[in-house]
């Protein structure tokens, strides 16, 4: 049977690859990866006898071509992907050609590069009434946004918000937050590269501040933007805390130290 993995090769550590990833890769018996974005590190469990080849130069049907061509039946095919192939990796793109030569298609999940950031800057996406939400989203460029999904609009929800491509659009970040009701002193935290060895940088500023020190550090790519009201609560002095964990609160697996009487 002909079949083709799309592989989450995760934010750029090799050992952030899932353990299946890394045992697809183990067995390829050809690999397509985005070498713009992958490290090359992921390739190090990858058999002497893979082909191997980088996508970075090539169009979307040459891609798909490319692919098409090496999965004969029994063949292990691989398009290794950054991140997750289902955020931002064009994957509906790229399989609809496959669906159409009939061969069979799974796609294996991985690590995205806001968990990556997060985790890089020891940062927590939600918190207790402060916010339980994430925005996964970018700002419109050269690709346009769909109707009520401006920067504006998804701001003005004040929650968590992970932009992907959108580190030279700074200026506009700034202005459609302000518009949305942030102040300037909002903090911002921008990782470029989270997990590359030797590669990562992690900046902390706030809205007013950040374009200007990307600027020095000159990082225009492959960075994520997280703003959000949690950023830097490691260093509150006071937290509401998570009620999974509180004495007084009973769940399935623990009952309540004790109970609280009610107001009358």
């Amino acid at each position: 049977m002909k079949k083709i993995y799309f592989v989450g090769a995760g934010p750029g550590d090799p050992e952030l690859l899932t353990l299946k990833g890394q045992r697809l890769i183990s067995e390829a018996d050809a690999i397509l990866f985005a070498g713009s974005l992958v490290s090359k590190a992921a390739m190090m469990w990858a058999k002497e006898s893979s082909i191997i080849q980088d996508s970075k130069g090539m169009t979307l049907k040459e891609i798909t071509d490319w692919l098409i061509s090496h999965a004969v039946d029994n063949a292990k095919v691989i398009r290794l992907q950054t991140g997750d192939p289902s955020l931002y990796g064009a994957l509906v793109e790229m399989i609809q050609p496959l669906d159409k030569e009939g061969i069979a298609i799974e796609v294996i999940p991985g690590v995205t590069s806001a968990m990556a950031s997060a985790a890089a800057a020891v940062e927590t996406l939600t918190l207790p009434e402060i916010t339980q939400t994430v925005i996964f989203s970018r700002v419109e460029g050269r690709t346009p946004m769909p109707e009520g999904e401006s920067l504006r609009e998804l701001a003005s929800h004040h929650c968590t918000l992970c932009l992907y491509l959108s580190i030279t659009l700074l200026k506009k970040i700034k202005t459609e937050l302000l518009a949305a009701g942030w102040d300037e002193s909002a903090p911002i935290v921008v990782v470029y590269k989270a997990s590359w060895e030797n590669e990562q940088q992690i900046i902390h500023g706030t809205l007013a501040t950040i374009r200007e020190q990307c600027q020095q550090a000159k990082i225009n790519s492959q960075a994520m933007i997280i703003i959000s009201p949690t950023l830097g609560a490691r260093h509150w002095k006071t937290l509401k805390k998570s009620k999974l964990y509180d004495a007084d609160f009973t769940h399935k697996f623990r009952k309540a130290n004790k109970i609280k009487e009610e107001n009358i």
